[in-house]
């Protein structure tokens, strides 16, 4: 009853939500469980490390950090699924000019590319944009809050963990090709996306973040990478035993449509 008064007096204006210099907010469930959300970046700047002082001391005082999953483990991105759609007609002719100029930009071997997956292609072009814009996943939002929480010796929980996450790729109809084509249709709305992100960490978070994002996901694809893991996760926070968390989890997840505090908060 206490949180519905509060979340009632915050949209009145009677009580102003707690704002940080980096993107994050609290949420309280009952039974005195308190969630520190942070919306992470899965690759980062130099400038991104450390971390900020405020948010280690939250950190250092919560029982818990919980992530989506333990990215300093470094599994490899192999699946051996073959590939039953060769590359020419998986996407049109404008797509396939544009793939081919990415490549010769980033060195990348189109034959090669050819022969893996379409969500195997999406990933490794998203991950050389990000690296050609300076970041790094040692400086990963949540690569360095994982890093701190051991030298405190805190517990980090996975809501999903590498293995489960490779199993939602694997479970993408025509074995990804929609993220391909929404990764190469909204190439430079993704970058300038990562560069608002960026400056949310090292400048200041702005008031209202949701109106920030773009859509770049095709609905089913938003639906399956997006909406459905919310509410899994979901599940999982709210099960969780009384106590203080930092939570990290990509930004996404937590000022798009359907996001996760707002799951966490209708329930209240």
């Amino acid at each position: 009853m206490r949180n519905l008064f509060r979340r009632m007096a915050i949209m009145l204006g009677l009580i102003t939500p707690a704002m940080y210099a980096w993107p994050g907010m609290d949420v309280n469930l009952p039974d005195r469980r308190q969630l520190h959300m942070v919306g992470s970046i899965h690759m980062g700047s130099r400038e991104m490390a450390p971390l900020p002082t405020s948010l280690l001391a939250r950190l250092r005082q919560a029982a818990a950090l919980i992530v989506e999953a333990d990215v300093t483990a470094g599994s490899p991105l192999t699946s051996g699924e073959p590939v039953t759609i060769p590359l020419s007609e998986r996407l049109p002719p404008e797509m396939q000019a544009t793939l081919r100029d990415l490549c010769s930009e980033y060195g990348l071997d189109e034959a090669a590319l050819a022969a893996l997956p379409s969500w195997h292609i999406a990933l490794i072009l998203q991950a050389r944009q990000a690296e050609a814009l300076g970041l790094r996943a040692a400086y990963g939002i949540d690569y360095q809050l994982i890093q701190a929480a051991r030298e405190m010796d805190k517990p980090v929980i996975e809501l999903e963990g590498p293995q489960q996450q490779m199993a939602l790729l694997l479970d993408l109809p025509d074995q990804g090709n929609t993220l391909l084509q929404d990764t190469l249709r909204h190439w430079h709305a993704n970058a300038r996306l990562l560069q608002t992100m960026i400056g949310w960490w090292l400048h200041s978070r702005p008031v209202n973040m949701a109106k920030a994002f773009p859509s770049t996901f095709s609905g089913d694809l938003y639906q399956h990478l997006m909406t459905d893991r919310n509410q899994r996760w979901k599940l999982l926070l709210e099960d969780l035993p009384a106590g203080e968390y930092v939570v990290a989890v990509g930004a996404l997840h937590l000022y798009g449509a359907q996001n996760l505090p707002s799951l966490l908060q209708n329930n209240l």
